[in-house]
């Protein structure tokens, strides 16, 4: 019998609610009273209650793939762990602006930057133990240091990609200035996530 490790199930599920709740998240802000002929309601329902399985199912097959491949689990996990990760990120940037304002220009540059760095911070764990399992301690420092160097080069890629669409791009589809900043950020949050798992794998947790 096949069965994933408990951590992993949970880890798949948790994002999956995440992911729910942030695209209800958007549909509400946008005033949307329908989508595709239901209810704003009844489609928020509908993903709180199927995302969550359709991620453990999605993982699980990479988990199924990666005993052959193992990189292809690995991803499935550092996406997921990305997924939560880009959830702390946002909910920080969103806590940053609700207090002190600033949706556009070097406010949210610096806004972004902030929940960036927080978020970022909080995967090291998570990346080491669940995504890449790399249980070894005797180098934290240096790997630590290794995981800082490629997550500072991530900063910039992920401010300035975040920058550039919320600064030089107006909002488009009907969105507001809140929930652009917030599409520039997950488009931001994906490109990096591209450069870390590169990074992590290859220089900070290679075995």
């Amino acid at each position: 019998m096949v069965i994933m490790k408990k951590q992993n199930i949970i880890l798949a599920l948790l994002a999956g609610e995440g992911v729910a709740g942030l695209i209800y998240g958007f549909i509400k802000s946008s005033g949307m009273l329908t989508v595709m002929g239901l209810s704003s309601s009844l489609v928020g329902w509908i993903l709180i209650i199927t995302l969550p399985f359709i991620s453990l199912l999605g993982l699980f097959i990479s988990y199924l793939i990666g005993k052959k491949y193992l990189f292809v689990f690995q991803i499935a996990k550092f996406f997921l762990i990305g997924v939560l990760s880009t959830l702390l990120d946002l909910g920080i940037m969103n806590i940053i602006i609700l207090l002190f304002g600033g949706v556009v220009g070097w406010a949210y540059n610096l806004s972004k930057a902030s929940s960036f760095l927080i978020a970022t911070t909080s995967k090291y764990w998570a990346d080491k133990m669940l995504a890449f399992e790399n249980k070894e301690t005797h180098n934290v420092k240096k790997e630590f240091a290794q995981f800082l160097t490629i997550t500072i080069i991530s900063l910039f890629i992920n401010v300035g990609v975040a920058s550039f669409i919320v600064n030089n791009i107006h909002p488009q589809f009907g969105f507001n200035l809140i929930i652009w900043a917030n599409i520039g950020a997950i488009v931001a949050s994906i490109i990096g996530s591209l450069w870390n798992f590169v990074g992590y794998k290859y220089i900070v947790f290679k075995r």
